[in-house]
């Protein structure tokens, strides 16, 4: 298959969303398929080149609070005559910014096959910077871009679930894999709990992503000095960057900010602590939730989208219902008094659950619904024809 990736995100740019579409991309790419992604030109130093795929750059502007991304511009009569020389099977649209609905319209024009991603709550995260007024514009544009697609893949089931009740059709699930090779608990690092100031016994606690209003950031900052009241010895660090990154720091002086990591650095940040907090209500899935886990961390976040797929409550792991700050705040209390059997028994059923979730697995489904899916268009033509 010929297959465009359009996004508005994708490496060397550091999220959940744009990892996930950069293995999509190689996966395809490595399975013998052309593999093209169009991009936004970033402001970050480009990745390395991978001959699985190949990048088409667009013009962009910056997004408003997320100064790190661009959005990409609709360059519909670009993308118009590029897939006039080069039609591919199928574009997958994975983002719903500009650029994306303009491949939606050239796709029409086109007559190619267009499927769609869901992979971030935007119409979820204008409430969080003072734009209530745009939630119904969001959700109604959202439905319809989607709906004008063949396929919409949702990373989780509950995701799904809240889509179908709000109008959203022909939903497909695409769960994510993570990768236990790299996360792993063998990562601990003495040195790095010695910078953090924490001793071989004292409990590290962890957050990992972008530090704004839409993870729910502040609930972790006004719960952490009860947590240091209840084990004085305990620790914070905070991987990731983002606009509150100065509030908090103000707000909680002793906690160690370390800012944006990746690769085997990070992998290190997250097995050199002992527990993860993730009070996030934003996600489609929460990648950094999987990796954790397969850091062989005890995890605590709220029971949707990854934490609801992987965490057993008390058996890997430990969840609360979404929305329920005060049980948050009562089990992220009760984990520095843990015994220390109970949370290394935890911590190994948690990197157990991890192993079982494997990204070939993801990419053979993903690979098998674009074929479906192309079959079906080609059936409808000759029905037509």
């Amino acid at each position: 298959m010929r297959i465009a990736l359009v996004t508005e995100t994708f490496p060397p740019e550091i999220n959940g969303v744009a990892m996930t579409l950069e293995r999509l991309a190689l996966a395809m790419g490595e399975a013998g398929h052309s593999v093209e992604v169009v991009r936004p030109r970033q402001r970050n130093a480009p990745g390395p080149e991978r001959p699985s795929y190949r990048e088409v750059e667009v013009g962009a502007v910056s997004l408003p609070g997320y100064e790190e991304l661009n959005l990409g511009l609709p360059v519909a009569t670009r993308l118009y005559h590029h897939w006039g020389r080069q039609r591919p099977d199928v574009v997958y649209l994975a983002t719903e910014g500009p650029l994306g609905a303009a491949a939606l319209a050239v796709c029409h024009a086109r007559g190619v096959l267009p499927v769609s991603g869901f992979h971030t709550n935007f119409q979820e995260y204008v409430r969080h910077y003072q734009l209530r007024w745009l939630e119904l514009l969001m959700r109604t544009y959202l439905r319809f871009l989607h709906n004008s697609t063949l396929r919409t893949f949702g990373p989780s089931a509950d995701l799904l679930r809240r889509l179908r009740r709000e109008g959203f059709h022909r939903l497909r699930l695409l769960e994510r894999g993570v990768d236990t090779r790299l996360f792993r608990p063998d990562r601990r690092r003495a040195d790095l709990r010695r910078d953090w100031g924490a001793g071989a016994e004292a409990p590290v606690f962890l957050y990992v992503g972008r530090l704004a209003a839409e993870k729910n950031i502040g609930l972790l900052a006004g719960l952490w000095p009860e947590i240091r009241a209840t084990r004085p010895d305990a620790h914070l660090v905070l991987v990731g960057d983002g606009p509150l990154r100065p509030e908090l720091e103000n707000r909680l002086p002793e906690a160690r900010f370390t800012g944006t990591r990746n690769g085997e650095d990070l992998a290190s940040h997250y097995a050199s602590a002992d527990y993860f907090l993730f009070p996030s209500l934003t996600e489609t899935y929460g990648n950094v939730v999987a990796e954790a886990m397969a850091s062989g961390l005890g995890v605590l976040a709220y029971r949707y989208a990854a934490a609801a797929q992987l965490i057993e409550d008390g058996g890997n792991g430990w969840t609360v219902p979404p929305g329920d700050a005060a049980t948050f705040r009562e089990r992220a209390l009760a984990l520095a008094g843990l015994p220390p059997a109970r949370v290394q028994a935890l911590r190994a059923a948690a990197r157990a659950t991890a192993l079982s979730r494997s990204w070939e697995g993801v990419f053979r489904r993903f690979e098998g619904e674009l074929q479906a899916a192309v079959a079906e268009r080609r059936a409808e033509a000759g029905q037509q024809a």
